[in-house]
């Protein structure tokens, strides 16, 4: 009997070495794994290289694991927002590596390691100091500049439900980079706020497969995913979501 659901969010990143790449889901906090996460701060790996959109936001979840100082690297497309303190001290301080990635780039290098694809020309980048010392070529009259693929040996994603199996549905933008990640790492690990029985996800609304996944851990409903809640770091108006919170007011 296939069965790839675990106890709790310590069982699920059980495993996980020092020195490991370590790629975390998320758009912001949309879709970030936070449960799976914490659980990595108390098993205690060091000298990690992330690979995520962002550089983390506020003290929790990816920032808080910045704080630890347990990441020597961090590959990731937008490093710095308003709430992005804890990584802007560490990078001022010399204490952080820093690779930056175009975001479409950044997908694709991920999608490729899943596809099994050597490396792809990319428009992205051409002319800027991200090109530099990259092979360029001229396609069609347009320059472009070859792009490796990033794999990672363990990739932390959320979703929405699983089931034992491992099969995926995810809620609406907290999708964003979690089926490239589960097919671009050695173990893929999940947080999903429920584990319903096989047989009640629609097979035609299963988006990362099973194959792709090797734990799932159930961690509850989580209210900030859900209508008229969390969109990100601030609110429409831009401003940090606690303080709007503090406000009385709806967020959406």
């Amino acid at each position: 009997m296939i069965d790839k659901t675990v106890q709790d969010a310590a069982a699920a990143v059980a495993g996980i070495r020092d020195g490991s790449t370590v790629m975390i889901g998320g758009f912001g906090r949309a879709g970030q794994p936070v449960e799976l996460i914490d659980a990595l701060i108390a098993q205690g790996a060091d000298d990690l290289t992330i690979v995520a959109n962002n550089a983390g936001n506020g003290d929790t979840g990816l920032a808080a694991l910045l704080a630890e100082r347990r990441v020597r690297k961090i590959m990731c497309s937008f490093p710095r927002q308003h709430d992005s303190w804890v990584f802007d001290g560490l990078y001022r301080a010399d204490e952080i590596e820093l690779e930056i990635v175009p975001q479409g780039n950044l997908a694709e290098r991920i999608r490729a390691a899943g596809a099994g694809i050597g490396a792809f020309f990319s428009p992205t980048g051409v002319g800027t100091d991200l090109a530099e010392g990259k092979e360029e070529r001229v396609i069609e009259g347009r320059r472009y500049v070859l792009e490796y693929p990033i794999a990672a040996d363990v990739a932390l994603i959320s979703a929405c439900a699983a089931d034992r199996w491992g099969n995926l549905v995810y809620r609406e933008t907290a999708r964003n980079f979690g089926p490239v990640m589960a097919s671009a790492a050695a173990i893929t690990v999940v947080q999903v706020d429920e584990v319903v029985p096989l047989g009640s996800i629609d097979p035609e609304t299963v988006v990362t497969p099973g194959l792709f996944v090797d734990r799932v851990v159930a961690v509850g409903r989580r209210p900030w995913l859900g209508d008229d809640g969390f969109i990100g770091g601030v609110d429409i108006e831009g401003r940090p979501i606690e303080r709007a919170a503090e406000d009385g007011e709806v967020l959406r």
